[in-house]
């Protein structure tokens, strides 16, 4: 997930993510050394065995996501889940439905969208998992993911057709989404969207873990460890948890 403002933070939490951040740039240098991969800005898809049997299950997932959409008041928007976002996510412009967090599963969202779930816990070392839904004419800001321990993966299923004015930029590259196809990318580059269409955008936005040597692995999975008994993924996990409760509550 990308790093935001932390300005309205206690002392004591700023001065930890600062901290935090250096570390994890100091380790980016290390990941790139021990990556299996390219660090490049965009991935190529064929570095991946899995990337064509999820495109081939996009059918599925796309109507799982259109039955979600009958219900828009239902799907949070990225802050409301993930308070580290509101540099990036302003109003609802930008909603998120979270199926998994960090390797944590969210079964009540898993259990809207069978299809969904069955597909992306068949991909190996994948962390993280949502829908990404951004509204017509909203831009996300330039902003760093916090680590290259994972790549970013974004599965198209809702594009509109004026490509010219829909895209992601990472780094100097600017790529475009098309349905039922991958694009993967490092996102600790700088990197940031626009949608300047008429129409609204949705991706299954995915985090898998980077293909690395042996010594990258075990760094890697300590601070797998370390981040999630952080608070910037338990804190997402309960206010799915509250939204989830208060939508049962309300009957929506």
């Amino acid at each position: 997930m990308p790093a935001s403002s932390s300005s309205h933070y206690p002392f004591w939490r700023r001065m930890l993510l600062k901290a935090g951040k250096r570390f994890l740039r100091w380790n980016g240098r290390f990941q790139s050394r021990h990556s299996l991969v390219p660090t490049t800005p965009q991935i190529h898809n064929s570095e991946f065995d899995w990337v064509e049997k999820l495109e081939a299950a996009w059918p599925d997932i796309r109507s799982e996501l259109e039955q979600l959409l009958k219900s828009p008041d239902d799907i949070p928007s990225f802050h409301q889940i993930s308070p580290d976002q509101k540099r990036i996510s302003k109003g609802d412009n930008w909603k998120t439905f979270g199926l998994y967090v960090y390797g944590k599963r969210i079964d009540d969202n898993c259990a809207l969208c069978p299809h969904t779930a069955e597909a992306i816990r068949a991909i190996p070392q994948m962390r993280t998992a949502m829908f990404s839904i951004l509204k017509p004419h909203y831009h996300i800001v330039p902003h760093k993911g916090p680590t290259r321990a994972v790549v970013r993966v974004h599965l198209g299923l809702i594009v509109p057709k004026d490509k010219d004015n829909l895209w992601i930029r990472v780094d100097n590259q600017k790529l475009h989404w098309e349905e039922g196809k991958v694009i993967i990318f490092d996102d600790s580059y700088e990197h940031e969207v626009r949608n300047d269409t008429d129409e609204l955008r949705a991706v299954l936005f995915l985090d898998v873990d980077r293909p690395m040597d042996k010594t990258g692995t075990l760094v890697n999975n300590l601070l797998f460890r370390l981040i999630e008994m952080s608070p910037y993924i338990k804190q997402p996990l309960k206010n799915i948890a509250s939204w989830n409760r208060s939508k049962k509550h309300t009957g929506g």
